[in-house]
C-alpha cells in the first residue's frame, strides 16, 4: 500500500522518527484541497507517542478537506543544513501517513489541548492551562492524525558521521 523507501540505508529507525515527532515544533500537514489541488499548511502539533494532535477553528479549509477525504500526510523536518561547497543539504525528516478525524468528545479534546499547551507553553502552570482550555473550549476544534505508516530519512553524510 505504501511505497518502500528507495534508499533504505538512509532510513531512520522507529525511535529516531518518534524523537523527531516529539521534539519538532512545526510540521506541514497535507490534505486533499479544493478542486483536486493539494492543500499543505505549516501547523503546530503534539505527538503523544501514538497519535498526532492539532487544533483549529470550527470551520475552514482543513475541516472541509478532511470531510471530503480523511487521508493525510504530515512532515516534520529535524535538520535542514545547506552545504553550498558540497552542493547538498544535510537533512533529517519524518513523514507520517494516516487518517484524520475530528475529536468530538470533550474530555478527549481537553486532554489533547492540554498536551498541546504543555508543549508550547511549558512555563505555564497546569491550573493556568486548564483555565484557558475551559475559556476557549466552545470555540476549539481538535484534530487527530492516526498514523498508518511512518518513514524517516537522513542524508547519507549522517551515516558516515555516526
Amino acid at each position: 500500500m505504501f511505497r518502500e523507501m528507495r534508499r533504505k540505508r538512509q532510513a531512520l529507525c522507529k525511535e529516531e522518527c518518534e524523537r523527531i515527532l516529539r521534539e519538532g515544533k512545526t510540521g506541514v500537514l497535507a490534505l486533499g484541497g479544493d478542486d483536486g489541488y493539494p492543500y499543505a499548511l505549516p501547523i503546530n502539533y503534539v505527538f503523544d507517542g501514538a497519535d498526532i494532535y492539532f487544533h483549529c477553528a470550527k470551520a475552514g479549509h482543513k475541516l472541509d478537506s478532511i470531510a471530503r477525504c480523511d487521508k493525510a500526510s504530515f512532515c516534520v523536518v529535524d535538520k535542514d543544513d545547506v552545504v553550498p561547497e558540497k552542493y547538498t543539504t544535510f537533512f533529517k525528516s519524518v513523514i507520517v501517513f494516516g487518517r484524520m478525524s475530528v475529536i468530538n468528545d470533550e474530555e478527549a479534546m481537553r486532554r489533547a489541548a492540554f498536551i498541546l499547551a504543555k508543549k508550547y507553553c511549558p512555563d505555564e502552570t497546569d491550573a493556568g492551562i486548564k483555565r484557558e482550555i475551559e475559556r476557549e473550549l466552545s470555540a476549539l476544534c481538535v484534530l487527530k492524525l492516526s498514523p498508518e505508516h511512518t518513514t524517516g530519512k537522513q542524508c547519507v553524510e549522517f551515516l558516515k558521521n555516526g
